[in-house]
């Protein structure tokens, strides 16, 4: 099949294909487990980690001579899910107004703390997962979403203060040992 630029660069039998295979093997565990802390749900997680793979597949020839093959992978992803929320959000927007959150679930942390993410604007999300979860510096976040240092500084900040002030009294039980 010719290569016009935009379907698989690594078709199956190649040796492209089988080092894309071995890196979906390796990461695809840590890639539904940063999806899931973005969605915050199983099934758009499991979507979102296919959509990634299927990303990295479709361009693997670029993305396996990058230098850190996992930064790329988890751009790609942050990439996707802020693409695929800003297109959901003016898809409800063009036809519903939204309803008020519901207030957070106490009765389990976990629960509580997805819920606070949730609230969060996906964007800010997004940095937040990035910059705590995935333990990502500054520097790198910034440049995985685009966006000037200052940006993720000022937004993780105003971001970690609306999750205090949701969690209230939660949060306690997080940081104790």
């Amino acid at each position: 099949m010719p290569d016009n630029g935009r379907g698989s660069e690594a078709p199956e039998g190649s040796p492209g294909h089988e080092s894309f295979e071995a890196f979906a093997q390796a990461s695809q565990r840590r890639l539904y487990r940063t999806a899931y802390l973005l969605c915050g749900d199983t099934d758009t997680a499991r979507d979102l980690t296919q959509t990634t793979l299927a990303k990295m597949f479709q361009h693997w020839r670029r993305a396996s001579t990058a230098d850190h093959i996992e930064a790329y992978a988890r751009t790609v992803m942050a990439r996707t899910y802020l693409a695929e929320r800003r297109r959901r959000l003016r898809d409800l927007l063009a036809h519903s107004r939204p309803d008020p959150r519901p207030e957070p679930d106490t009765a389990d942390l976990r629960v509580t703390l997805l819920s606070a993410l949730a609230g969060l604007p996906p964007r800010a999300r997004a940095m937040v997962v990035l910059r705590y979860w995935e333990d990502q510096s500054v520097e790198s976040v910034a440049e995985l979403l685009k966006c000037s240092e200052s940006t993720v500084k000022s937004q993780c900040s105003r971001s970690l203060a609306k999750l205090r002030a949701q969690l209230g009294e939660a949060h306690i039980y997080a940081t104790r040992s």
